[in-house]
């Protein structure tokens, strides 16, 4: 949904002569965010850009936009779904209304605000810019100072196109990378760039940065009967549907067989579901998906991936990441995409679902645990060091996590490479541990039971750096805008207050979400496992092609520049071989590598 970018022009070396076009490259690179119109502001002091994508629903004005005096100048990406209830007077779109509400408020607008966003205000007064995220981490916000040069985007491949971008390999991002599969550091793979945490602000002048946070998700359960929980989730999904102001007409939606899809699907009001599976048997939701498209006379458009079309996705798909990203699920999604494009402007997605009421299978794990964990810590410490060093036998795994605390042994959602095991395969591992990321989150939630601090660092992590991110860049890679009704703060506010018993529990994850799911239907949808995207990687990598096209790239000379590329080809084998399920971490491995060939090779077309 549109996107931006801007550089500070005094304290660097560029001829003035060269800023238009400067700012103009720079916002070609992010084109696909906003085909509709483009917009530039340029000064002695600063120089905006901004990429138009024309959408449904709400009013939007040609950006730079300017304040009524002229003191203030925004760019702006996102939606503010409250702005006319905040307005004083007859502004017409939500960026005139931040405009305004800053000018009164400053920092303290942005708890007012009830969208999804990222912006940044220029101060012509005192050449300071403010800069500020949403809630949960939505929309985009890439920052650095290079050559005496603030530059920010909402994309980094944007900032790669300014004459003062150096452009180096944060060997730290990596290390991070290969435990986490996903970018988790705010510096980036890109040395000297960082991102904008959600729910935080930034002030910049002369040189400094200051960042503060503005807003905090906290749980806090509250007892009340199961069917009152049940009304709130129901009467909260509803309101944050209707807050998005959907022509149901012009807008369509994601569905796969989960419950989430499924039930924005049911009740947004729309006619179109967008759906894609693989050519491989249990590999294809397009049946659950067609099946309740029908029974809720709706339209929908399926796409079955070949493997050929997977595979020669994969570099572009990396290139509009801007930083590698190992979720396999993300081709789905581009794919999925593509295919709502050609119909429609803009698609809903159920992301925030797992993560705010419990969704994932592993938040049954402390469930599972319990029976050892009533034993004395020491002796469960005792009995996972004997297990650790004994051959493989059923239980042996059970043992050695129960031995654990849960900020041991649970760093989020995808979990590749141990600390260790990344020693073996990286020449340099400069990246901090597992545990050193997590533990600043685990330490505000010490007071939380397992599940709810599984839950919070997942909303801080895995959220915001895997499934945020691909939601954002595999739609605006096909300048889609995608709408995510159940990541509002009044949805959360509901979530945050229902006890653990009803998020996750034995009988089910998300427990209270499906019954009010199950409200809008059927139990083969609102009781349906929890699968996400499934993506037969794992068969791929058996099959000789495929097998054959990794190796040689996990022998390639950039490999060995940040690899021992034997211990790689020694894992690749060993899958292959079906002595381990190695998918994964191959996957994360090779996922890198391409993601490095779009960037820093010179013969790539794209960076």
């Amino acid at each position: 949904m549109c996107g931006f970018v801007g550089f500070t022009c005094r304290g660097g070396t560029l001829p003035p002569e060269n800023i238009n076009e400067i700012v103009k490259g720079m916002s070609s690179k992010i084109a696909h965010r906003g085909p509709d119109g483009e917009g530039y502001f340029v000064t002695d002091d600063i120089a905006l850009g901004f990429r138009r994508l024309d959408y449904l629903g709400f009013q939007r004005s040609d950006m730079p936009m300017h304040s009524a005096d002229g003191s203030l100048t925004i760019v702006f990406n996102g939606e503010i779904y409250n702005y006319q209830d905040l307005r004083e007077d007859e502004t017409k779109s939500d960026a005139e209304v931040l405009l305004t509400l800053y000018e009164k408020h400053g920092e303290n607008m942005l708890p007012m605000l009830r969208g999804t966003f990222a912006f940044a205000i220029y101060d012509h007064r005192n050449n300071t810019i403010f800069a500020a995220k949403d809630y949960f981490g939505t929309k985009p916000f890439y920052y650095g100072i290079f050559d005496g040069q603030f530059i920010f985007a909402s994309e980094i491949k944007a900032m790669t196109a300014h004459p003062s971008f150096t452009k180096q390999i944060n060997h730290a991002a990596l290390a991070s990378y290969l435990s986490f599969q996903y970018s988790v550091l705010d510096e980036t793979f890109f040395k000297g760039v960082h991102k904008l945490p959600p729910a935080h602000f930034m002030r910049y002048k002369d040189g400094q940065a200051e960042i503060k946070r503005w807003w905090q998700a906290e749980f806090a359960p509250k007892d009340a009967p199961l069917e009152e929980i049940v009304n709130k989730i129901d009467d909260a999904i509803a309101d944050a549907i209707a807050a998005q102001r959907l022509d149901g007409d012009k807008v369509g939606s994601f569905l796969s067989s989960g419950v989430d899809s499924s039930l924005l699907a049911a009740r947004f009001g729309g006619k179109k579901t967008f759906t894609v599976g693989f050519e491989y048997e249990g590999y294809n939701e397009i049946e659950y998906a067609q099946a309740l498209s029908a029974e809720k006379a709706l339209e929908n458009h399926s796409k079955l991936i070949t493997t050929e079309e997977y595979w020669q996705a994969l570099p572009k798909i990396q290139y509009h990441m801007d930083e590698p990203l190992a979720d396999p699920a993300a081709v789905a999604l581009y794919f999925a995409s593509h295919t709502a494009r050609n119909h429609v402007k803009s698609a809903l997605s159920g992301e925030g679902a797992d993560e705010f009421f419990g969704g994932y299978n592993i938040y049954k794990e402390p469930l599972s645990l319990r029976p050892i964990r009533i034993l004395p810590r020491f002796i469960r410490r005792f009995l996972g060091k004997i297990a650790a060093k004994l051959p493989n036998f059923k239980g042996r795994n059970f043992l050695i996590r129960a031995a654990m605390d849960v900020e041991e042994r649970f760093i989020g959602n995808a979990k590749m490479f141990s600390e260790e095991e990344r020693k073996v395969i990286l020449k340099r591992d400069e990246g901090p541990s597992p545990q050193d990321v997590t533990r600043p989150y685990y330490e505000k939630v010490k007071h939380y039971d397992d599940i709810t601090k599984m839950q919070y660092l997942d909303i801080h992590l895995w959220m915001v750096g895997d499934i945020l991110l691909k939601a954002d860049r595999m739609t605006m890679a096909h300048s889609l805008e995608v709408r995510a009704p159940l990541l509002d703060r009044e949805v959360f506010a509901v979530a945050s207050q229902i006890p653990t018993k009803y998020r996750t529990n034995k009988k089910a994850t998300k427990y209270a979400f499906r019954l009010a799911a199950a409200r809008y239907l059927a139990p083969k949808w609102s009781e349906k496992r929890k699968l996400g995207f499934p993506v037969p990687t794992r068969v791929w990598l058996r099959e000789d092609s495929y097998y054959n096209t990794v190796k040689e790239t996990l022998q390639s000379p950039a490999a060995q520049e940040f690899f021992n590329t034997n211990e790689l080809v020694a894992l690749l084998d060993a899958h292959k071989a079906g002595k381990a399920d190695n998918s994964r971490k191959i996957w994360t491995v090779y996922m890198f590598l391409l993601w490095h060939k779009e960037f820093f090779t010179p013969t790539s077309l794209r960076a």
